[in-house]
C-alpha cells in the first residue's frame, strides 16, 4: 500500500506544500484541515506514515509525540511527525534547518551580530535557536507591548540583522510594514519569513536601500526538503532546494508590462498569457470594472485625479495576485504606491516603442504628438528605473512576446 503523507493545519487553502513535495519525490502528499476536536482521530490514523504540522498545532504535536528530536525539544514545537514501525510517533522540527539555509543563502552569519527578531511566537523561537547556535552577540525580541517594542526601537539602531517572524505584511494585508528601516544605522540584513507576497513592504524598502534581504520561500522549501528526507528515509542533495525554490518563485511571480499608452501592452499580454497558460489582467480593465465607467468617461466627468485614484486601487488589487500577466496603463507607474503594489509579486518589463508608432485613438492624454512627447519625457526615467527588463517593440506582437520570454526564461 502506498504510504501517505501530508500537512496538518486548520486553514490550508493557500498552502504550497503539495507543489513543493511533488518535486522531492513520488509520494502521496495531502492537505488535512482539522479542527481541534478532530486531532485525536487524526493522530491515531495509522494509514499516515508521516505528516508536517503548521499553525496552530505545532505545540499540540509536541505533546502527542512519543519521542522528540533534540531540535524539537529546544524549540518547543514539532512541525514533522513520523510514524515508526512500532506505531509510535517521533517528532522533529525542520524549520530550524530551513531558516539556517535561508540565512546562509542571504549571506547572513550570526556570529558576533546583534539580531533583532520581530515577534515572539513559534517562528520566533526557531529563529532564536538558530541565531543562538550561530553565536549571535545579542538577540533582541520585539513585541507590541514587551520591554522592547515598536515605540522604542531607537535603542536598537545598531542591529546587524532584522528578522520578521510576524504576519505583518502577509497576504491579504499586503504592503503593511512592521517598522521603518531608515532608523537603523548599521545597514542590517533583512530576513522576512513571509513568502506571500514575494516582496513585503519591509523587503521592498530593504531593496530600495540596497540592504541584503530575502523572503521566506527558501526556508519553506528547505524545511520541506528535510521533511521529505524523514518521510523517505533517505538523503536528498541540498542542490534540489535552490531548484525547487526557483520553480516556486517563477510560478508565483507576475509578469508586469509597463510602457507608454498605445505601445501594445494589452496585445502582448494576451499572447504571453496564452503561451504561459496564465491569467491575463489589465489595470485599465480593472478600473472600468471598479467604477462601471469607461476611462474617457472618467476623465470627462471627474478628471485625471479621480482616474489615478481608481488606478491605484486597481494596481493594489491586481498586484496581490500570483502567477499572472498584468498589462498596466501608461501612467500606472507615476505613483510610488502603485510601483510597490506591482513590484511586490512582479517581474517588470518595459515595452519601449517610438512615439510615432504609438496608438492614440481613445486615449485622453494622447491627443497629439507634442502632448505625447511631453508625457514620454516625464515618464521615461521612471519606466527605465522601475523595469527589470527593457524590450523594444515593433509591429509584430509575437516577436515582442518572444523577446520577453527569452529575457526572462533564458
Amino acid at each position: 500500500m502506498e504510504q501517505r503523507f501530508g500537512l496538518l493545519g486548520r486553514k490550508l487553502s493557500h498552502s504550497l506544500s503539495p507543489q513543493i513535495h511533488a518535486m522531492f519525490g513520488d509520494y502521496s502528499y495531502e492537505l488535512f484541515e482539522r479542527e481541534p476536536e478532530d486531532l485525536d482521530a487524526f493522530f491515531a490514523d495509522t494509514s499516515l506514515a508521516g505528516f508536517n504540522v503548521t499553525i496552530p498545532y505545532k505545540l499540540e504535536a509536541l505533546r502527542r509525540c512519543d519521542a522528540l528530536s533534540e531540535t524539537a525539544k529546544r524549540i518547543g514545537a514539532v512541525n514533522t511527525v513520523i510514524r515508526r514501525a512500532d506505531g509510535t510517533l517521533f517528532g522533529d522540527n525542520t524549520d530550524a534547518f530551513g531558516f539556517s539555509y535561508m540565512a546562509a543563502q542571504c549571506g547572513v552569519a550570526f556570529q558576533g551580530k546583534k539580531v533583532l527578531i520581530l515577534g515572539t511566537g513559534g517562528a520566533s523561537k526557531t529563529v532564536q535557536t538558530v541565531a543562538s547556535d550561530g553565536d549571535a552577540k545579542e538577540i533582541i525580541l520585539v513585541s507590541r507591548s514587551g520591554e522592547n517594542n515598536y515605540q522604542n526601537l531607537s535603542r536598537h539602531a545598531d542591529a546587524d540583522v532584522i528578522v520578521n517572524t510576524t504576519p505583518v505584511g502577509m497576504f491579504p494585508k499586503n504592503l503593511e510594514a512592521p517598522l521603518d528601516l531608515l532608523q537603523f544605522k548599521n545597514r542590517p540584513a533583512v530576513l522576512d519569513l513571509i513568502y506571500n507576497p514575494r516582496r513585503t513592504a519591509l523587503l521592498l524598502q530593504a531593496q530600495s536601500l540596497g540592504l541584503p534581504n530575502t523572503n521566506g520561500m527558501a526556508m519553506l522549501v528547505a524545511q520541506g526538503k528535510r521533511s521529505a528526507e524523514l518521510f523517505l528515509g533517505q538523503p536528498l542533495d541540498d542542490s534540489i532546494i535552490a531548484l525547487v525554490t526557483q520553480k516556486m518563485l517563477q510560478m508565483q511571480t507576475n509578469l508586469v508590462l509597463i510602457g507608454m499608452p498605445g505601445c501594445g501592452k494589452s496585445t502582448v499580454a494576451t499572447l504571453l498569457g496564452t503561451r504561459l497558460g496564465r491569467t491575463v489582467l489589465d489595470t485599465d480593465a480593472q478600473v472600468e470594472a471598479q467604477t462601471g465607467k469607461s476611462i474617457p468617461q472618467i476623465f470627462a466627468e471627474h478628471g485625471e485625479k479621480a482616474f489615478r485614484d481608481a488606478e491605484s486601487a486597481a494596481c493594489e488589487a491586481l498586484g496581490k495576485q500570483l502567477g499572472t500577466v498584468i498589462a498596466t496603463g501608461g501612467g500606472a507607474i507615476l505613483r510610488e504606491r502603485n510601483r510597490n503594489a506591482l513590484r511586490q509579486n512582479g517581474t517588470v518589463v518595459y515595452l519601449k516603442r517610438s512615439i510615432d508608432a504609438l496608438a492614440r485613438e481613445g486615449r485622453p492624454l494622447s491627443k497629439d504628438k507634442a502632448a505625447l512627447q511631453a508625457i514620454f519625457n516625464e515618464r521615461k526615467a521612471i519606466y527605465e528605473s522601475f523595469a527589470d527588463y527593457t524590450v523594444d517593440v515593433d509591429d509584430d506582437a509575437n516577436e515582442t512576446a518572444e523577446r520577453i520570454l527569452s529575457c526572462i526564461f533564458s
